[in-house]
């Protein structure tokens, strides 16, 4: 989810013609508290293999700014090829927090990842940085600001049972056993969804209510940030195949050697890290159940229709305010793009206003 090794050139859509403010005045404007009370503070997202990481970075030199990472897998030390987590020259270019901080034998939980960010945040302000929110987890950018609910532990047996459930009896079985017990959450869940649905059916046999009354119940969030958001959402066709490229770049820089590392670990197939786009299909090749290229292709398929889901999500899930939040049909590539130029043309008055 990082920089694209390919070389096409990326779409430059745009619904924006404002020229970008001198970088100084942007950079002490967005930071400036005294002009709203609150901070300010960016977020660049959207789907996977949009040069979401390469416009962050770029962003940072040019504002001087601290790329906050808010992907879940890129949270995973063992992962950074696999993950297209920023290298370590990239990261060299201007500070970086929450890239390869968990070992993949750690669950990373939006709870945890919050407060991480929370503190890197904090961190950057007192620096005189920008924080730049850059990921394409919603679910995590949607807590930060949005809170999330207090709910109990479920406990050890409920989660276990959970697990046993998925593994026998399968997602679409589970999703229908939780729609006799709490149709409201399996309203709300794909029967595809294996890992939501454990949680949802751990939280129910856990404690009792349902996982969508809990969060119904969410308290206030403690965010004291006003964020401004970068929504890349690129053609649909142009990201499948920057992700059929990029995938075969991964296999030459090294994604089969992680992988291998993580089996040799003998971790739960349940971790996230072990659930990354591309580690289970390598990880049966490894094993000898398919060829590279079945394995290849099962990947970039796999990925090709995440970033649906990923896309859809941001078209209909607010970050930040309607007017704070701009979205290109652009791809961005440090590569192929000049970044002065990718701003004059993109980047509308998110930050000049400010």
């Amino acid at each position: 989810m990082s920089v694209a090794p390919d070389k096409a050139p990326a779409a430059a859509g745009t619904r924006a013609t404002v020229e970008v403010a001198q970088a100084s005045a942007v950079s002490s404007a967005m930071l400036d508290k005294a002009r709203t009370g609150r901070r300010q503070a960016l977020v660049v997202a959207g789907p996977t293999c949009s040069g979401k990481s390469a416009l962050a970075l770029a962003v940072a030199q040019r504002l001087g700014g601290t790329v906050v990472n808010a992907d879940s897998m890129q949270l995973y030390a063992e992962l950074r090829v696999l993950t297209a987590r920023p290298t370590p020259a990239e990261e060299a270019l201007a500070p970086h927090a929450l890239y390869g901080v968990l070992p993949a034998a750690r669950a990373g939980t939006v709870a945890w990842w919050r407060q991480a960010a929370l503190a890197a945040m904090e961190e950057a302000h007192a620096q005189g940085r920008l924080p730049i929110l850059c990921g394409g987890t919603g679910l995590y950018l949607a807590a930060l600001s949005q809170g999330l609910a207090d709910i109990p532990d479920p406990g050890a047996p409920a989660r276990a049972e959970a697990r046993d459930l998925l593994h026998t009896i399968g997602p679409a079985a589970l999703h229908a056993r939780l729609a006799q017990a709490d149709p409201a959450t399996a309203a709300t869940l794909r029967p595809t969804d294996g890992q939501r649905l454990a949680r949802a059916w751990e939280v129910w046999r856990g404690t009792g209510t349902g996982l969508s009354t809990w969060q119904s119940r969410q308290p206030a969030p403690d965010f004291t940030w006003d964020l401004h958001a970068i929504i890349l959402d690129p053609p649909r066709a142009e990201l499948r195949a920057a992700i059929a490229t990029r995938f075969c770049a991964m296999l030459d820089q090294g994604a089969l050697d992680e992988v291998r590392v993580l089996l040799a670990q003998g971790l739960d197939p349940a971790l996230p890290a072990m659930r990354a786009h591309g580690v289970p299909e390598l990880a049966a090749h490894l094993r000898g159940e398919v060829t590279l290229a079945d394995a290849a292709q099962r990947a970039i398929l796999a990925t090709g229709q995440y970033i649906k889901r990923q896309a859809t999500w941001f078209r209909h899930r607010r970050i930040a305010a309607d007017t704070a939040t701009h979205r290109f049909v652009a791809r961005y590539s440090s590569q192929t793009q000049d970044y002065e130029s990718f701003l004059r043309s993109n980047l509308p008055d998110i930050l000049q206003r400010y």
